[in-house]
């Protein structure tokens, strides 16, 4: 099996210069004060934690576990806690919530309807984020434009959901313009750890069972939620 860092690593011509504009503006978010990375452990969030972690900029990484992520995701988290100077917490779902979905629903609710797919993600992933990013200022996210065209004009900097409410949090995406490519240049100059999960062809990773391997030519987000329609990819962190 071909590494992903040899099979996809790419570096361009303009590399230095996204590499410099994406510091800037972690230190721009850095800034503010509260500000903290939601990292799911992907490729992208890998080089943004990297970021963090060798710069020493003060700002907190927090990971949502859901329950049903997958042990390569899990193994990963364990390294990444390790790392010194880095401040790491993880956020779970409300148990009591989860047992009672799960009881009156089943442990696979999520293939039997659109909504009841949601509903499991509002319980394992949107309530733990919003006490994650209770009190923050801004947060930080790996989304790129290159993922799908549902998020092919996301901004360096989105300040939408602060303009209809200013009590949110600003969005940074300090990849917003790297491609796939760039990505793993910068995970194999420098030896970043990531999820092995990436060498079978899982350009996105999720939870467990809504995550698959992607065939060539598909979207890098053709492995989630694959059982729905393409219009329908996000849980609903990254409603844009």
């Amino acid at each position: 099996m071909t590494p992903a860092t040899q099979l996809h690593a790419r570096v361009t011509v303009t590399f230095g210069d996204k590499l410099s504009h994406s510091l800037s503006l972690l230190r721009q978010a850095a800034s503010l004060g509260q500000v903290s990375q939601a990292s799911s452990l992907g490729a992208e969030d890998m080089v943004i934690t990297h970021l963090i972690a060798q710069h020493q900029l003060p700002i907190r990484v927090f990971v949502l576990q859901t329950g049903r992520l997958h042990p390569e995701t899990l193994q990963l988290l364990n390294q990444v806690q390790s790392w010194p100077g880095l401040q790491l917490e993880v956020f779970e779902p409300n148990p009591t919530s989860v047992v009672e979905f799960v009881s009156r629903e089943g442990q696979d609710a999520m293939y039997k309807s659109m909504a009841l797919r949601k509903a499991c993600c509002q319980i394992r992933k949107m309530e733990p984020l919003a006490r994650a990013l209770a009190g923050q200022l801004a947060w930080i996210t790996g989304l790129r434009r290159e993922q799908s065209d549902a998020r092919a004009e996301v901004p360096d900097i989105d300040r939408s959901a602060q303009e209809a409410d200013p009590t949110q949090a600003l969005k940074f995406n300090p990849l917003a313009d790297w491609t796939w490519g760039e990505v793993w240049h910068y995970i194999a100059t420098e030896q970043v750890p990531y999820n092995p999960l990436h060498d079978q062809f899982y350009p996105s990773i999720g939870c467990a069972p809504c995550t698959r391997a992607i065939s060539l030519g598909e979207d890098f987000r053709a492995g989630r939620w694959w059982w729905e329609q393409e219009s329908a990819k996000e849980c609903g962190l990254h409603a844009l």
